[in-house]
């Protein structure tokens, strides 16, 4: 057998980037927990170097991706869990390495709302994993201030009835903490469009799905 070949200096920048990229994609495995999105990745990567003819060991490379995969599945969610992607606005509703529902959901628009007294918001989804804190049927929703500011309204007090409204959640809601939520909306047709106020709204049907299939305490990754 002959030795494998030391990758000369002009093809060791390809080969960094070809590793980088072969992390990036399991970093997205862990996320939405397809493995085979990682293999088929890399395998991919690996085929555009060897056109490239840099010499890479390949078997050392697939005995770390095996190895890889045992750790990404060791860390699955074994139950329920919801994944949300804020660039795409889509959410994959999932149990173990199936998914059980996916679609288009609405995530945060990034919009910068200054209020005259020197406060300021971001309207953006929150990445990272958490949990469902608390589930609730007919939502009521208690209007922050931002909401009266923005409409350029009076700001009321707090406790005051005009701060809460009815209807504008959805027939369900499921707090991940922190303010925001997995909700409902009126606006169906801007369902995919980056359009919250860092919450993730769903359509009825998919928003009724996620509420019965996750409990308190599943996972929610947002990213």
């Amino acid at each position: 057998m002959e030795p494998i070949a030391e990758p000369t200096r002009a093809a060791r920048p390809a080969l960094v980037r070809t590793l980088v990229a072969a992390a990036f994609l399991a970093t997205v495995v862990l996320l939405v927990g397809t493995a085979h999105v990682a293999r088929d990745g890399v395998a991919r990567l690996l085929a555009s170097v060897e056109r490239d003819s840099t010499a890479v060991d390949t078997t050392s490379l697939g005995t770390d991706l095996d190895r890889l995969e045992r750790r990404i599945e060791a860390k699955r969610p074994r139950g329920a869990y919801l994944v949300v992607s804020s660039t795409d606005n889509r959410f994959q509703l999932m149990k173990g390495a199936d998914t059980l529902r996916a679609g288009l959901c609405s995530t945060g628009s990034y919009v910068h709302l200054t209020a005259g007294d020197g406060r300021n918001w971001l309207f953006a989804t929150p990445r990272g994993m958490f949990r469902i804190q608390q589930k609730r049927v007919n939502p009521v929703w208690s209007k922050p201030d931002w909401a009266f500011i923005e409409e350029g309204l009076p700001v009321p007090p707090q406790g005051s009835a005009e701060r809460f409204e009815r209807g504008v959640l959805g027939e369900y809601a499921l707090s991940i903490g922190n303010g925001y939520l997995i909700h409902g909306t009126p606006y169906q047709r801007l369902l995919g469009l980056p359009v919250s106020h860092g919450c993730v709204r769903l359509g009825k049907d998919d928003l009724e799905e996620v509420y019965r299939t996750l409990a308190v305490g599943s996972q929610v990754f947002l990213y």
